[in-house]
C-alpha cells in the first residue's frame, strides 16, 4: 500500500491509499481519481515527504473522520448502504433497465467500468460516482 498526498485542480488538498505506485497511475489514467470535496477530476500528487518508520512506530489503525467533509462522507456512505440496493458488476445493466421502465425504480449502487459508465451517460441514464468504495456484499 501507497499513501500519496494528492491535490485538485481547485486547490483541495487531500490524502488516499492505493495498491501501488502502478494502481495510482492506472486510475489516473482512466480518470477515475476525484476530489472528495468539490468532485473535480483534475487530481494531482501533491509534494510530501516521506515518513520513515523507526523500530517503536506502532502499526496505524484505522480512525473515525475527523473532519467536517469525512464526517459528511461517512455519512452519505451509510444512508445509501442502508436506503439502496447493491447490484455489484450488474450496475450497468440494472441501471439500463430501471431507466427504461422494465424493472421498477428503485435506488442502487455497485460496480461500472469506465467504457460502461461512459455509455449510461451518453444513454441519458442518470448516475454518479460514489465518493467511497462500496462494501462488497453478498449478491
Amino acid at each position: 500500500m501507497i499513501r500519496y498526498a494528492l491535490r485538485c485542480g481547485k486547490d483541495h488538498g487531500f490524502e488516499s491509499w492505493f495498491a501501488s505506485a502502478s494502481a495510482y497511475d492506472a486510475l489516473e489514467k482512466a480518470g477515475q481519481l476525484t476530489c472528495p470535496e468539490c468532485g473535480d477530476l483534475q487530481i494531482t500528487k501533491a509534494l510530501m515527504a516521506p515518513k520513515l518508520a523507526s523500530a517503536g512506530d506502532a502499526v496505524a489503525v484505522l480512525s473515525e473522520p475527523k473532519g467536517e467533509v469525512e464526517k459528511a462522507l461517512a455519512a452519505l456512505k451509510r444512508k445509501i448502504e442502508r436506503d439502496s440496493d447493491y447490484v455489484g458488476a450488474d450496475f450497468a445493466k440494472e441501471a439500463r433497465a430501471i431507466h427504461s421502465g422494465t424493472v421498477p425504480e428503485r435506488s442502487i449502487y455497485g460496480e461500472a467500468r469506465p467504457d460502461e459508465a461512459r455509455a449510461l451517460m451518453e444513454e441519458g441514464v442518470p448516475l454518479m460516482p460514489l465518493p467511497f468504495r462500496p462494501k462488497r456484499k453478498v449478491q
